[in-house]
């Protein structure tokens, strides 16, 4: 179980444990009434996105686009299928939020994915859970039982006559059906592979429908904003910063787990909450947004506050909110070895700055690690990662590319000592031992 803490928490605020999931648990913490409320009310569909909107929520998937926004774009008087999308494809190493969600209080998603249906006239939905995580997948089935039963999903939900059929997809475990259009394309039955935009999902979606795809978080937020009210949720954050965040802390601190914040709050604050850093080492570096996003010195990240323009700020994103702590015995060439390995496996090939790129990049990475750098090795890689990002289908190519930017930007005299001496500028009698690590690419 990872840890659950919170200040001023809404999604895991609560919580009865590992056995608190169910149907009973939930209506027993306020669940299913806002859907209830709306239905019996018949609030209009404008009323509930207008709502979404005050809260100023955005997309807690990574991107951060403001969700009741999004939520406008579905044409509602379109006629025929349309639908509703959860993207639990959590595959940004660092990041395992969504999977807690999904295992303590799954139906706050189906609610959320529910009440969304009705703001933007879906009548099916599907949730795609990440192929490694098994036993959350079944557990979402269970929850999907449970409110199939009591008449919240499926046809004319609590006598209201609408209609909304919610299914669970299991992914395959590859990282690139995060992306939507890929994760829509796996829905199908192909393979995995990012589409072209335009046209975007909102007109042209799953089997060519409109339909629109929100992370497990954003989902399971939409009861507690809809309670609450839009405003009061606003106000739990900053401006244009709304509400509670879900940070997954994981790396040199002495409490990893998932920490509910209010977005806005000082990362100092959740360090401390974290327990503070492993051994009482001093903080080196902190990636804040998952692999993807770039990596902040310690001394810069502890006068950062943890919403999207305080990161932005200070040269990152908050992407996923996956907050990867690395202390003084990490070695950042070995860092970036591993992640550059990472994104050489799992691009999809399709795009070939991308597929040729990452393996260049980690190609070069490899041998600076391993005492064979030459000279030109880093004015090589700042040209492979410039002729990458901006140029592919999907953002994976300036996923891995970004990594690479930031390490050699902040931490450039490590690899530039690796070049030089053939070995680490951390002494080997302090250096973290990392995980082991693979062959390069012919």
């Amino acid at each position: 179980m990872a840890m659950l803490g919170s200040i001023n928490g809404l999604l895991m605020e609560g919580l009865n444990g590992d056995n608190g999931w169910s149907l009973q648990d939930y209506v027993a913490r306020g669940g299913y009434v806002q859907l209830r409320r709306i239905l019996d009310n018949k609030i209009t569909q404008e009323e509930v996105i207008a709502e979404v909107k005050k809260s100023v929520l955005r997309g807690r998937g990574g991107a951060g686009f403001p969700t009741g926004l999004k939520w406008s774009f579905m044409p509602r008087s379109f006629p025929g299928d349309k639908y509703v999308v959860c993207n639990t494809d959590e595959g940004e190493p660092g990041t395992f939020k969504d999977r807690d969600i999904m295992r303590y209080n799954p139906h706050a998603v189906i609610e959320g994915m529910a009440i969304a249906a009705y703001a933007m006239g879906a009548n099916r939905g599907y949730n795609y859970v990440h192929g490694e995580i098994w036993e959350i997948y079944k557990r979402f089935e269970a929850a999907l039982d449970e409110a199939r039963a009591a008449g919240f999903i499926g046809q004319n939900i609590l006598g209201s006559g609408f209609n909304f059929e919610l299914f669970a997809h299991h992914g395959y475990g590859a990282y690139i059906c995060g992306e939507e259009t890929s994760l829509l394309e796996s829905i199908e039955g192909k393979k995995g592979q990012p589409r072209f935009k335009p046209p975007f999902p909102a007109s042209f979606g799953l089997y060519g429908k409109p339909s629109t795809i929100n992370n497990t978080e954003t989902f399971a937020a939409i009861p507690f904003i809809l309670n609450m009210g839009g405003e009061e949720f606003l106000n739990l954050g900053k401006p244009n910063n709304g509400g509670t965040k879900l940070f997954s802390v994981s790396g040199h601190v002495n409490r990893p787990g998932n920490y509910e914040i209010p977005l806005g709050t000082p990362f100092s604050t959740l360090l401390e909450m974290c327990g503070g850093m492993r051994g009482g080492r001093k903080i080196k570096a902190v990636i804040p947004g998952g692999s993807s996003a770039p990596v902040i010195p310690g001394a810069v990240m502890m006068d950062t506050t943890m919403d999207y323009d305080g990161i932005s700020k200070a040269g990152s994103m908050l992407g996923s909110g996956a907050v990867i702590v690395m202390d003084e015995t990490v070695c950042m060439v070995k860092a970036l070895e591993r992640l550059s390995f990472f994104y050489y496996e799992e691009s999809c090939g399709q795009c070939t700055p991308c597929r040729e790129g990452t393996a260049w990049m980690y190609k070069v990475v490899h041998r600076i690690e391993n005492g064979l750098g030459k000279p030109g090795d880093l004015d090589l890689l700042n040209g492979v990662l410039g002729n990458i990002m901006g140029r592919t289908i999907c953002a994976l190519g300036d996923a891995a590319a970004l990594p690479v930017q930031s390490f050699l930007k902040h931490f450039g005299n490590e690899f530039e000592y690796h070049i030089e001496h053939k070995s680490c500028l951390v002494p080997k009698d302090v250096q973290w031992a990392g995980s082991g690590f693979h062959k390069a690419p012919a």
